[in-house]
């Protein structure tokens, strides 16, 4: 009796050619902890106040102020999650982004098609010391961001990526 071979969904997400996959950087999850901390302290001040307006009182401010910590604390759960779920492999032909919590997703970027490579930090990334890469190509579908990584190797990553792309795109 022959065993049938188990498909393993995982399988389909590994770098390959005996690669592993690059993380991004814990502070990930600060930056986008620290961003819902900010959003929600104005969301929570103007939610409050129709809540006491029409009669809520301090009980129903208190399960309004429940209902915003909540929401941050969810927030930076799935945030965690996210950036465990982020990798990153250059490989000889290609880069290949993988990230998804509920839906898995796979990207590889040829460095042939590479148009741009666009490095962005915000105000609270720049204070954190992390910045986002995008890999900009011509069909949209194939755009890859790799958010979270430090900025030294967001910056080094760029500069190999630019490098790749044009070496391969030398004969278009």
């Amino acid at each position: 009796m022959s065993a049938t071979p188990v498909y393993r969904a995982d399988q389909a997400f590994a770098p390959g050619d005996g690669l592993h996959w690059s993380p991004i950087s814990k502070r990930h999850t600060w930056h986008r902890l620290l961003a819902a901390v900010l959003w929600a302290v104005p969301i929570g001040a103007l939610g409050a106040f129709p809540v006491w307006r029409n009669g809520g009182g301090t009980v129903g401010i208190a399960m309004w102020a429940g209902a915003v910590v909540l929401a941050v604390a969810l927030t930076g759960i799935v945030a965690e999650l996210d950036r465990r779920s982020f990798g990153y492999a250059e490989r000889a032909d290609d880069l290949i982004v993988t990230h998804g919590v509920v839906v898995k997703r796979l990207i590889v970027v040829p460095y042939g098609r590479m148009q741009f490579v666009d490095v962005t930090a915000g105000l609270l990334e720049r204070w954190m010391g992390i910045a986002t890469v995008r890999m900009h190509t011509a069909a949209a579908a194939t755009d890859a961001t790799i958010p979270g990584l430090p900025a030294t190797e967001a910056a080094l990553l760029r500069d190999r990526l630019a490098r790749k792309g044009e070496e391969r795109s030398m004969g278009l």
